[in-house]
């Protein structure tokens, strides 16, 4: 069984990202899901390399799943920068100055009988930062690890990474954007 935290309500968007109302989080994944504002707020190491966090064995989807940084919802009163701020310091410790707002897309992806993510994903990024000044937070991450991210292999039936994971990669790949790793 998943421990389930205290109810809390996240922004709910039509399909162009404006704001509808507020809904339960764990109401939005449950069946097929209910269209929210999400974020995977990705840290690159001062050596150019993608910090991953293994997902919390007790994380309702994807558990054990290799994921970005952090990958949250937006509440009430934030953007998607201040939630990635407010995220990243909950999550890591880390208290980002220079957060940097990269894109966003809509995806709808169903993990087993246990529900649905069904997200507007903003994908943001911090650069530059010391890896070993993270505190994992033990409920939400199980381990970090740096990786080269030209490295990942792109399998959208993953059983690795999280499917927003592999769809910002993509999308970043497809666009030509420029990553912030150091040269071979």
């Amino acid at each position: 069984m998943h421990n389930i935290p205290p109810a809390q309500n996240i922004l709910i968007v039509d399909e162009h990202d404006n704001c509808i109302g507020e809904e339960d989080k764990e109401r939005c994944h449950d069946g097929d899901g209910i269209l929210h504002r999400g974020f995977l707020a990705m840290l690159f190491t001062d050596r150019g390399e993608l910090v991953l966090a293994r997902r919390s064995a007790r994380k309702r989807l994807w558990p054990g799943f290799w994921d970005g940084t952090v990958a949250s919802h937006v509440l009430r009163g934030e953007d998607y920068l201040l939630a990635s701020r407010r995220r990243l310091i909950e999550e890591t410790g880390l208290v980002a100055d220079s957060i940097r707002y990269l894109f966003k897309f809509r995806y709808k992806a169903g993990y087993r009988d246990a529900g649905t993510e069904h997200e507007i994903c903003a994908v943001t990024l911090v650069t530059d930062i010391d890896e070993e000044q993270l505190l994992p937070d033990s409920s939400e991450i199980a381990e970090l690890r740096t990786i080269d991210p030209r490295s990942i292999v792109i399998d959208r039936a993953s059983e690795e990474y999280t499917p927003w994971l592999i769809l910002a990669l993509d999308h970043m790949r497809q666009q030509r954007q420029v990553w912030p790793v150091a040269a071979p």
